[in-house]
């Protein structure tokens, strides 16, 4: 008899939601067939059965899952019936548990979970604060450098608040109200845009004729659907003008390590693409964009696009970013935003709708085709200047595309 756990998947993953059972209790399985669908922060992901035999559920549908929980058995009958009756997992929180397992849990219960970088817990050890009685005011309830001065300053024992953060939003509601439960994925972007806010950032913006470019596309996209069956779009050529401006300026290619104090740049260039899906926004992620042709970005952005909302998109294809673009314009809407940086990148680019706008062309008036762009930046590691001269470089790129070939 097999037993299959909730595993450590990485990513910092520990807690799943059983979204859909694909078997019932009792059911007779194959080997590598997928049983469930477990939503996780990042992905909804199958769990396949380790071996032939009959199944059987130990967390219902809609039950959350941590690393260790027990999702199902598999075995024979008769193992099934001799490993005794064991209880489903949303049964298991309401009973009685053996004594061994109350003591072992007794210690952890009181201890209280500090969450500091080495370097916060430096500070706090050089300043002489006990940093268990200080309350962190960073995402999550970490403990940031700032909580660790103003704990010195005082030097005293920080009060907590007498109204509790729930009680003090009931007390707003005077109305008929109704309390949604966040998805997993809601919760992972919750967190994600609380680490996002903790970059110190600044955002450049500018405008780019895009005449070229939506003339290109015009002319190329029916060729390339009738020849490859795939919709071109002005995404891919973005794609690849960003990289070429990567190339002159790296550090917008980065990750800021805050305790080492040093920029991380990456010599690859994994684009992140912020996706619309049913559960929350999600970033696909083309790998090694800078080997790959017009042609096959298109492909790809298609095959995660369409991965995305059917939501079978998997963790390994929404990883390792290096830059990340969100493209507005997609939706049919806006002029010019301010998009949160996808941590721990340090720049994200927004792209937006082109539109017919009157442009100067050698000092006469004319109708063009403009795309604004905006891009969010961590100013930690780069400068206003550096922003404008990127921007600069993006609209050298985009303005001219005769570098650019669909297929290579």
């Amino acid at each position: 008899m097999k037993e299959i756990k909730f595993v450590d998947v990485g990513e910092g993953i520990t807690e799943g939601h059983v979204q859909k059972w694909l078997v019932k209790d009792g059911d007779k399985v194959k080997e590598d067939e997928a049983i469930a669908q477990v939503e996780t922060d990042k992905a909804v992901v199958n769990v396949p059965s380790p071996i032939d035999g009959t199944v059987r559920i130990m967390a219902p549908e809609g039950s959350t899952l941590h690393v260790g929980d027990t999702v199902a058995y598999i075995g024979t009958p008769a193992e099934l019936a001799a490993g005794g009756k064991a209880q489903p997992a949303a049964q298991k929180q309401q009973a009685a548990q053996p004594a061994r397992a109350v003591q072992a849990a007794a210690p952890m219960a009181a201890k209280k979970e500090i969450m500091a970088t080495p370097s916060v817990r430096k500070m706090a050890h050089d300043l002489n604060v006990d940093i268990s009685q200080v309350i962190g005011t960073g995402p999550n309830g970490r403990v940031i450098e700032n909580d660790i001065r103003s704990f010195a300053g005082k030097g005293t024992v920080q009060q907590k608040p007498v109204v509790k953060f729930s009680e003090s939003l009931e007390s707003q509601h005077k109305g008929d109200i109704e309390r949604i439960p966040m998805s997993q994925t809601r919760k992972a972007i919750a967190r994600n845009m609380e680490l996002s806010w903790t970059i110190p950032r600044a955002v450049s913006m500018d405008l780019i004729d895009a005449t070229d470019l939506f003339n290109r596309v015009q002319k190329e996209k029916d060729a390339v659907m009738k020849e490859h069956n795939v919709k071109l779009t002005f995404l891919p050529f973005i794609i690849k003008a960003t990289i070429e401006a990567l190339k002159e300026y790296p550090n917008f290619n980065a990750s800021y390590d805050h305790e080492k104090l040093e920029i991380i740049r990456k010599n690859y260039y994994n684009i992140g693409i912020a996706a619309e899906a049913p559960d929350g926004l999600k970033v696909i992620v083309i790998k090694d964009a800078d080997k790959k042709s017009i042609l096959k970005i298109a492909q790809e952005l298609a095959e995660l696009g369409q991965k995305v909302r059917d939501q079978t998109i998997t963790i390994e294809e929404m990883k390792d970013s290096s830059f990340t673009i969100t493209n507005i314009g997609s939706l049919g809407g806006g002029f010019l935003s301010v998009p949160m940086i996808n941590y721990p990148d340090v720049a994200i680019l927004g792209v937006h709708m082109i539109k017919d706008t009157p442009i100067v062309k050698n000092g006469a008036v004319a109708v063009g085709k403009v795309l604004p762009i905006s891009m969010s930046f961590d100013h930690r590691v780069v400068d206003g200047a550096e922003a404008v001269h990127f921007g600069n470089a993006l609209k050298k790129y985009i303005e001219d595309l005769d570098y650019l070939e669909i297929s290579e």
